[in-house]
């Protein structure tokens, strides 16, 4: 979702069918996480909850890729992991997993799909940022209006007998913000040449901070194993095994074998497989008026991640190097490709 997504070529081609199935993979376990939050937090703390999964997931990517060879990190690279870890797990993520106890999931998802506007917004007003072009405003623009259409003044009273609780829905607009900074910021910081130990080492610094976190809210006090339902339970092993490892397993593969822009439309999908799943296994609201915000807010989404390069401060065109374009995770698997 950041750049010029559409202008990076696949570098080999692929099997279609193992295209196909990393594709269906990213949709619906991606737009799956939002539905499996909300139940493992119904009785699992929120922070507590968090901190385990990330721990666990980043445990087996550290160790899978140290096996297979990757170097070890630097402190630099450490430094920069626990940045990028509490900046996009804590508080962006931790802003969804908090959100879902008072907010429908299929909404919450909704409202992180803004997190491109966020990116645009923070990636101009560095120094030395990127002038958005003007489809980029108008992007951002209805991104905005779907937003307001959301969680706006007439929000509660479209919710019927459970009124929207607008100052949890606030929450995961800010975390989405936390998530772009983070994003902003790993785009330029020291990364590891391993795509997958560099995510590992996100994870185990995101998950060390949440289980900090939990214990200054006084969460392992409250908990009790013996308390934890079979829903939660199930709700917190699929968030560790098929959203944080096959999830991203699928979404590295895609950046390898077809273009970033494509690989991005995950962006898209998955605020409506989680609207669906929550409407139809959860029995969650899907008002007209949510279409209708999320059409604005997703076509707002397309033009920002499709729009040309604008320019920089300066006014110079922005011409990056093919391999610079689209996601680090893009970047770097040309550099080892090239090495």
């Amino acid at each position: 979702m950041r750049g010029t997504l559409n202008d990076a070529k696949p570098p080999e081609a692929a099997p279609r069918r193992n295209v196909i199935a990393a594709f269906a993979a990213l949709y619906i376990i991606w737009g799956s996480t939002y539905l499996a939050i909300r139940y493992a937090v119904t009785t699992i703390p929120p922070f507590l909850m968090g901190g385990v999964r990330f721990l666990i997931a980043g445990s087996i990517l550290y160790g899978w890729s140290r096996l297979r060879g990757a170097e070890a990190p630097t402190r630099a690279h450490w430094r920069a992991a626990l940045v990028t870890g509490v900046l996009l797990l804590v508080g962006g993520n931790g802003a969804v997993i908090w959100s879902e106890q008072h907010v429908a999931s299929g909404l919450v998802a909704l409202i992180v799909a803004i997190v491109p506007l966020w990116m645009v917004v923070f990636d101009w007003l560095r120094p030395g940022g990127t002038r958005p072009p003007p489809a980029v405003f108008v992007g951002l623009a209805l991104g905005l209006v779907g937003l307001t259409l959301l969680i706006g003044p007439d929000a509660i009273a479209r919710h019927g007998p459970s009124p929207l609780d607008v100052r949890a829905a606030l929450v995961p607009v800010f975390g989405s913000m936390l998530w772009a900074l983070g994003s902003i910021f790993s785009r330029y910081a020291p990364r590891h040449a391993s795509a997958q130990l560099a995510t590992g080492m996100q994870m185990l610094a995101g998950g060390a901070t949440f289980l900090v976190v939990s214990v200054i809210a006084a969460e392992p006090a409250r908990f009790r194993v013996a308390a934890i339902s079979m829903p939660s339970l199930a709700g917190f092993l699929y968030l560790v095994t098929f959203g944080s490892l096959l999830g991203f397993t699928a979404y590295i593969y895609l950046l390898g074998a077809t273009t970033a822009a494509k690989a991005a439309t995950y962006a898209y999908v998955n605020p409506i497989v989680a609207v669906i799943l929550g409407w139809a296994v959860a029995g969650e609201p899907f008002t007209p008026m949510m279409l209708v915000a999320a059409a604005i807010i997703l076509a707002g989404v397309a033009l920002i991640t499709l729009a040309r390069p604008g320019k920089t401060a300066k006014n110079e065109e922005v011409r990056l190097p093919r391999e610079e374009r689209g996601s680090p995770a893009l970047r770097e698997t040309a550099e080892r490709r090239e090495a």
